[in-house]
């Protein structure tokens, strides 16, 4: 089986201070490493060792890669790559671009912004945002990214995918089969494992209805950060 790891990067100081980050990149807040650290050890205590690694190039995420690298022993440098396994820093995998909204709270966006908020509040309809990306471009960039799996791994490959939740979502949402994308309240460092028949992936025969090929293995499990 081709086994997935989804993992949501730690807190980070954005995340602290209320900030619609975006594609903003800032580094962790102290409860963000020791999450990182949380969750690299109890996947080193469970023998998740990856044979390849997919990370956001957004600081938080790098950060989180390099704490859960730093208790399997790992020196994560960026420019050298000394890690056992190949890394690719992919820009599909950052998190929504959010526009003028960008590092700003809530609070702030309602200053800066009054109408367009006040519009965002009464309204379930999505909205476009001045600068930001489109719905349909995100969901693209999960597209992208699933394609480029598929077409670069086999069954055996193991993978951590470190990204954000807007994205995780999109791509979770590819992933399944969905035509819609379903909000998940994630926290951080949160997991989602998916293992999956990359031999069969393509097959239109029964075994798509087959569900010893498809497995949801975790959803949104935190519980490294129990205890």
């Amino acid at each position: 089986m081709l086994k997935l790891l989804l993992i949501r990067h730690a807190e980070s100081l954005g995340n602290l201070e209320g900030r619609m980050e975006g594609q903003s990149s800032t580094g962790l807040s102290e409860r963000g490493m020791q999450q990182a650290h949380q969750l690299g050890r109890h996947l080193a205590a469970t023998d998740w060792q990856p044979t390849a690694i997919y990370c956001s190039p957004l600081l938080r995420a790098t950060q989180t890669l390099t704490a859960m690298g730093s208790t399997l022993g790992w020196q994560l440098d960026r420019q050298a790559n000394p890690l056992p396994v190949p890394v690719t820093w992919d820009p599909n995998l950052r998190e929504y671009a959010n526009g003028c909204f960008q590092g700003l709270t809530w609070i702030e966006a309602q200053q800066q912004y009054p109408q367009l908020c006040q519009q965002l509040e009464t309204s379930l309809d999505w909205l476009p945002i001045p600068g930001a990306e489109t719905l349909e471009a995100g969901r693209s960039r999960a597209t992208e990214f699933w394609q480029q799996v598929l077409e670069t791994h086999q069954t055996s490959d193991r993978l951590w995918i470190i990204s954000h939740q807007w994205l995780l979502q999109q791509l979770l949402s590819v992933i399944l089969g969905c035509d819609r994308t379903w909000a998940v309240a994630m926290g951080h460092t949160a997991c989602f494992e998916i293992w999956l028949d990359r031999d069969r992936w393509c097959q239109a025969d029964h075994n798509r209805w087959n569900s010893e090929l498809w497995q949801l293995r975790r959803f949104n499990d935190c519980k490294h950060l129990q205890g």
